[in-house]
């Protein structure tokens, strides 16, 4: 799809199998910003998002023939809606191309399939020290739940947690 952001054409595509090296790039890149380590491997995402089933779903976005950003996205379900949610997990644009609208025309394109898959709602985490993104959301309309927690338990964890079947 072509989208058209203030005086920019960018084209929005589904990642293909081809793209894996280009969105490990991205996911450094969003991780070097956001201060996180990377372990993703490009095998790791070719078979998390081009598996059967597929764990999630990408797009890219190109200015031109260049690359400028990406989503990755999954379905979840909202069981207070009785109703599948969507869940944006990352949003990245290069930072030379930040301002320019790109994230807002990624936001709208996610928000259409969003309604096209009659999601009860589109959510997101954002960092608490990321003003610019969180007044980007909330220019967008987005309301920052100040009362709800981001709880994990992490891959060294699970075991730990599972063996908890076994002293029953």
């Amino acid at each position: 799809m072509l989208l058209r952001v203030n005086d920019l054409d960018v084209e929005v595509r589904t990642a293909m199998p081809t793209d894996v090296g280009l969105l490990l790039t991205f996911i450094r890149s969003m991780g070097a910003f956001e201060k996180l380590q990377v372990s993703a491997t490009e095998e790791a995402l070719r078979g998390a998002l081009f598996g059967d089933p597929p764990a999630a779903y990408s797009l890219l976005a190109f200015a031109g023939s260049e690359p400028v950003g990406y989503v990755i996205y999954f379905f979840s379900f909202a069981s207070m809606k009785g109703s599948r949610a969507l869940w944006l997990d990352d949003l990245f644009i290069d930072p030379a191309f930040r301002g320019k609208g790109i994230g807002k025309g990624l936001m709208a394109y996610l928000a259409d399939i969003a309604v096209r898959n009659r999601c009860a709602r589109l959510e997101w985490i954002v960092l608490d020290w990321n003003a610019e993104a969180i007044e980007f959301y909330k220019g967008l309309g987005a309301e920052v739940l100040p009362e709800w927690r981001v709880c994990r338990v992490d891959e060294q964890q699970l075991p730990r947690i599972a063996s908890l079947l076994d002293s029953r």
